[in-house]
């Protein structure tokens, strides 16, 4: 009898081993294909029996759009008078810049003010004491009494102050336009709210140095302010799209990421620039290199969820057929 080596004996064991791991690792390791709900739920039209819809993609905004605030005078920020969430009137101190050196100039200029109106004072006495000596002279009968000579030099002596006067009166309204200068060079250095807004967001610190105007590195401002009551949603219609819009509809709107929330959003304008896109869905399929048509809308004032600058999902009616706005009929 032929004996089988060893390691033909101990082949078939090895392989039926490893077949019997490669089917437990295969059948462990299999992913789990159950479906189950996404993290996020996608957008999806209204199923309210409305027809078909637009898509859109926007942002939400003040109704008064942005309203970017920087210093007119550049300095160190001072104080900051509110706080983001505040509601300002017009008028309202929003933040100030070191006024110093205003400060001391307007209190030169006041300085000089006072001084030109103690000159009008004494140019106005001088004049009165002429005009009374000048009287004097003319109310003398006797022509041997006073000389003519003695008449024309009161009567310049008048003139001269008069003039006087008048010098000291526009020294005066000088002084007063440069103290008025000085006060709103002063008043610049106090930055005030151009309307009644809420504050959105401060981007300056006291302490910070602030500048003043076009200049490298001051694109940013100093604070956003906007009115949110009540909010406008600004929403993009792909350029291929706005033949099936009704334009001037109402609109289905949903925060990014939250398409269970919808509000019914009432219609206010269209912007008739049609500009690149920019505001994205992050689709794989999604083109940058079209532009599209913004229509905005305004949110309800009891709307919850939305908040300045968040994504939004939006549905608008399509445009029916002439065919079926006749059996709509």
């Amino acid at each position: 009898m032929t004996r089988i080596p060893f390691p033909r004996q101990f082949l078939p064991v090895l392989a039926l081993v490893a077949l019997g791991l490669a089917i437990f690792f295969v059948a462990t390791t299999q992913p789990n294909r159950a479906a189950s709900d996404p993290a996020i739920k996608p957008p999806t039209a209204p199923a309210d029996g409305a027809g078909p819809t637009v898509a859109g993609a926007g942002l939400v905004e003040p109704s008064s759009e942005l309203i970017e605030v920087g210093a007119q005078r550049p300095g160190v920020v001072t104080r900051i008078a509110v706080n983001p969430g505040d509601r300002v009137g017009a008028g309202q101190l929003l933040f100030t810049v070191d006024d110093r050196d205003a400060r001391a100039r307007l209190g030169e200029a006041r300085a000089a003010v006072r001084l030109a109106r103690e000159r009008v004072d004494a140019a106005r006495v001088d004049l009165q004491a002429a005009e009374r000596l000048l009287r004097l002279y003319t109310s003398v009968e006797d022509p041997r009494a006073v000389a003519e000579q003695q008449v024309i030099d009161r009567r310049a002596a008048r003139d001269q102050a008069a003039a006087r006067l008048e010098v000291a009166r526009a020294e005066l309204a000088q002084a007063e336009a440069q103290a008025a200068s000085a006060a709103t060079a002063a008043a610049l250095h106090e930055v005030r709210a151009p309307r009644a807004a809420e504050v959105l967001q401060i981007r300056t610190r006291e302490g910070q140095y602030a500048t003043a105007g076009p200049a490298p590195g001051n694109n940013d401002p100093l604070m956003i302010l906007g009115e949110t009551r009540p909010l406008h949603v600004r929403i993009d219609i792909d350029e291929s799209e706005i033949g099936r819009a009704e334009l001037g509809a109402p609109a289905i709107v949903s925060p990014r990421g939250n398409a269970g929330l919808r509000v019914r959003a009432a219609f206010v304008r269209t912007e008739p620039l049609v500009v690149p896109k920019r505001s994205l869905t992050n689709q794989s399929a999604e083109r940058v290199d079209v532009r599209v048509l913004q229509l905005v809308y305004a949110l309800p004032v009891e709307a919850e969820g939305f908040f300045v600058g968040q994504q939004v999902d939006a549905f608008l009616p399509a445009r029916r057929a002439a065919g079926e706005r006749t059996a709509a009929r």
